[in-house]
């Protein structure tokens, strides 16, 4: 019986993705026979005859996986050669390709999926909820679960790159000791060394941690966070903040979220934040932002002081009135 099938192809860009699928097929193969021996070959380095050598019956029957990365990069005859052989694949021989998606090399991948091959697709994740859906993943995987917020909280810190995510996953499941990682289990992990983003400024402003939200405005402009998308953050917190509070009363739950145009677990947070302001001090908050932002593109000479000022100003605003 075989432990993984005898041609594998794994499409699509997403590397992470890519290297995972054929990790899977290998450890499916030497689960089977610990002493399978692998070859781990780049498609553009691939001479033709190679394959069929390979795939030559051993004298001790030896099971053995050819990975072939960059396929796309192969040879027309490799290519002709490789499709010729998935449709008779040898018997203890496991065949892995990745080929990234493409017209470059196509006739492979049309080829060995005629031929039969077990297709794996693994497309780039260009949603934030994709990427969300992605982090849940990897701590369940791990052991724990992650709130939505938090989730949130690491994208943003983190970035949109799918191994930086994986890795900071996996520490922060190993390094929380509750079941559950929240919002403080990630601040708590990137504190002092993930780059700060202008929504974790503008959360700390509209929430009144003035010491915490400017500790984490000099961090962000001393990395190179541009000033232009911070006040952008400011405003938009400021809007949810405003779109919220004039939000008509009988509305909740769905209906709330689909009329402001806000996912749920953002209209629970807007809530919360929303606590303390009144439409007097979100109209003085929303004008300082105003005057920061002509500060930051060339108003003024010194960005930093008016991004300073500005989160002084909001924090100030939220006075309950």
């Amino acid at each position: 019986m075989r432990s993984a099938a005898a041609v594998t192809l794994v499409v699509g860009d997403e590397e992470l993705l890519a290297d995972r699928a054929v990790a899977a097929v290998v450890a499916a193969v030497r689960e089977a026979d610990s002493g399978a021996e692998v070859h781990d070959l780049a498609g553009g380095k691939v001479e033709l005859g190679e394959l069929t050598q390979l795939a030559s019956p051993s004298l001790f029957e030896d099971r053995s996986v050819v990975v072939i990365r960059s396929a796309q990069d192969l040879s027309k005859d490799v290519i002709a050669e490789i499709v010729k052989y998935a449709a008779h694949p040898a018997d203890d021989m496991f065949l892995v390709l990745a080929h990234p998606g493409g017209v470059k090399g196509k006739a492979l991948v049309d080829g060995v999926k005629k031929a039969g091959a077990s297709v794996v697709t693994v497309t780039r994740l260009t949603k934030p909820g994709e990427r969300l859906d992605f982090i849940k993943a990897e701590v369940r995987a791990a052991g724990r679960t992650i709130t939505q917020g938090a989730a949130q909280a690491l994208l943003d810190a983190v970035g949109s790159d799918l191994r930086e995510l994986a890795a900071a996953c996996g520490q922060l499941a190993f390094d929380t000791a509750d079941k559950s990682i929240d919002e403080a289990a990630v601040a708590r992990y990137h504190r002092g060394r993930a780059e700060v983003t202008g929504f974790m400024i503008a959360d700390l402003a509209v929430e009144g941690r003035l010491a915490e939200s400017l500790e984490q405005l000099r961090w962000s402009l001393a990395t190179g966070g541009p000033p232009v998308l911070i006040v952008s953050a400011l405003a938009g917190g400021l809007r949810s903040l405003a779109k919220l509070s004039g939000a008509p009363r009988n509305l909740r739950g769905a209906q709330l979220a689909g009329q402001l145009g806000m996912p749920p677990w953002k209209v629970d947070r807007v809530r919360r934040q929303l606590n303390g302001w009144g439409p007097i001090g979100l109209s003085a908050a929303i004008q300082a932002v105003a005057d920061a932002d002509e500060q930051v593109k060339g108003g003024g000479t010194d960005p930093a002081y008016a991004l300073e000022r500005t989160i002084q100003v909001i924090v100030a605003s939220r006075t309950g009135r």
